[in-house]
This record gives C-alpha cells, structure tokens and sequence, in this order.
C-alpha cells in the first residue's frame, strides 16, 4: 500500500469538495482497491490535534514511510518570505515549511488544483500574500520547491491542475502512481497529467452543433455557442470535461456557463470579464488552438450562411424552439 498525506493551503477547499463526489463507487474503496492509505486529511480523517501533528511528524523524520504527499491550495509566502500568513495550527511553524520537508521525502508530490499547481485565485488581484504553486509561479517554473524539483522517484510534481479539478482527475492520478504508470512522458508541458489534459473541453460540448454553423447565444440562458459573444475559451482550454461528466451529467457549459480555461496558469486573470469575447473588428481574439486567423474568418463566414434556420432560431433561445426536422426515407 501506497501512503497518501494530503495537506491543505490557501485555498477554498473546493477540490476535497469535489473529491468526495467521485463516482461511481465510494472513494475509499476506490484508494483501497487500488492500493493506496490515506494516511491524513484535514477534512476526512478523523485524527486532530495533537494526534494529526503527530502523523505529519512521523512522515517527516521518516518513521512513516510517505509515498504521495498531496497539496491542495496555493502556497503563501509571504509576508517577505516568511510564510506567516499560513502558520500550521499547533505548530508555529508555517506551512510553507512543512511542505518543503514533507516534499523532501515524498517518493510522488501531487498538486491537486489550479491553486497548488500555479497559485490560481488566490494568486489574483496583487497577490498580497506571495501565493504560488509547488513548481509554477503562474506560468513560469519555480513556485516554492523550484523549478529543478524532483520527487524521490524521480518526478517534477505532478499538476492535476483545475478549479475545482475533477474528482476523477485525482483519483485516476493516484492510481497511475501506484502502478508505476505514471512517468514524465505522461505529462504536458505544464506537468499536467495527459490523460486528461490532451483532451479539449470542447470535444463532446452539447453546443457543438450551434459551433459548427457559428450560432451564437447572446445571453446567459441561451442554447447556442458561447464563443463568440459569452468568453467561452472551449476550444483552447484543456480537459475532458464534457467526456468525463460531472456528478453523472454535469459540465460548466452544459449548465449553461462558458468555460474559463481553469485547467490554465493564470486563467484567473484573463484581462476582460469572463462572460465577455474581446473581439477586434467582430473577431474574437482567442481562436481555437492551431487554427489561423485567416481560416476561422472564412470558414465562420461559411458556416454562418449555410445555417440551419433550426439552428439559428434555437441558438438564441433557453429551450428548443425548432425540433430536427422528421425525414421518411425513400
């Protein structure tokens, strides 16, 4: 059996929220049958106080072997470098600091959430607390461990990076490790496990159809693409998303919000209101990942006049107002 400890930094605690609605089957069995003891966690264990420092102290002078040591939320460093802004209840000393120990002797070191992997929302607005990830400072390596972090297997920390990430993401993640299947060559350059960060989130969006012919919604209810008029970045932001559903049947667009790349360093801070496209003479600025200007410009322009009036009448409504037309065949 695999050890996992699992701290908690600055952050919201949304991703052990999300954690616990893995399905289909209940987390612990998950974990066990895939060979992996939770040793501690903030929220899930039933160990406190004296009995909870007591096991992050085993682990770090090594009487507790410590396999996988997770960190949700970003780190803060601050002010000036001390980490007194985050000190770990009933030890004076800064969790920033027990990381870095916990890290030392950690055989895997997992960032669970965009916080962790980059510094994501609390990083935002001036960063008043220094707050990064474990190995990216944004989008540049460093972050509190440094760019030149390896684990004692050899690994850089592995980033399942999201906001909240996918309970499926972690688990998944976890059990790679405890098979020995998870190597450098099965992360992107953001150290982001591939199995799910090759994926797109627009791959498998409901809205696709409106995407192919450009019929745009114009507000927040409507049933048409979120492209062009509402921020959605689908087709740039990486993540199986709409493939790997939440809670059964669940997505950010299929609930009608557009997607905020949060798998991304730095998504927190676009530079526009999420719900907004800057667009320059009626072009968006983010176009899908390898296409140029050029070909989006015409193939929109295509698409746009060989729409479906199906499709443009019920992109801009909150239900179906045309069905798809009954043809019998010959």
């Amino acid at each position: 059996m695999l050890n996992v400890l699992w701290l908690q930094s600055g952050g919201c605690g949304g991703c052990s929220m999300s954690l616990l609605c893995h399905e289909p089957r209940q987390l612990f069995a998950v974990l066990r049958d895939a060979g992996l003891r939770l040793l501690w966690h903030p929220s899930l264990s039933e160990e406190s106080g004296a009995e909870a420092i007591e096991i992050l102290r085993a682990c770090a002078d090594g009487r507790t072997p410590l396999d996988v040591l997770c960190v949700e939320g970003s780190l803060l460093r601050g002010p000036g470098g001390t980490g007194r802004f985050h000190v770990l209840a009933g030890t004076g000393r800064p969790m920033i600091d027990w990381v870095r120990e916990l890290a030392a002797r950690a055989g895997h070191v997992v960032a669970v959430g965009t916080c962790a992997a980059y510094g994501g929302v609390t990083s935002a607005g001036g960063d008043p607390t220094d707050a990064c990830g474990l190995q990216f400072d944004g989008e540049e390596l460093g972050g509190l461990l440094g760019a030149g972090f390896r684990s004692r297997a050899g690994l850089p920390v592995v980033n399942v990076a999201g906001c909240p990430t996918h309970p499926g993401w972690v688990v998944e993640t976890l059990a790679a490790l405890a098979l020995g299947a998870l190597g450098e060559a099965e992360l992107d350059g953001y150290a982001r496990p591939r199995a799910y960060a090759d994926e797109l989130v627009h791959h498998g969006c409901p809205r696709n159809e409106f995407y192919e012919f450009k019929a745009s919604a114009e507000k927040p209810s409507d049933l048409g693409c979120l492209m062009e008029n509402m921020g959605c970045v689908g087709t740039q932001a990486h993540g199986d998303c709409n493939k790997r559903v939440w809670n059964g049947h669940g997505s950010c667009v299929r609930g009608g919000f557009a997607c905020i790349d949060c798998t991304r360093p730095r998504f927190e801070e676009p530079g526009h209101p999420f719900v907004e496209t800057p667009k320059v003479a009626g072009i968006p600025l983010a176009l899908p990942i390898d296409m140029p200007k050029a070909w989006f410009v015409a193939l929109a322009a295509l698409s746009k006049s060989a729409t479906p009036r199906r499709v443009r009448q019920n992109a801009t409504s909150d239900q179906t107002l045309v069905p798809p037309a009954v043809k019998r065949r010959s």
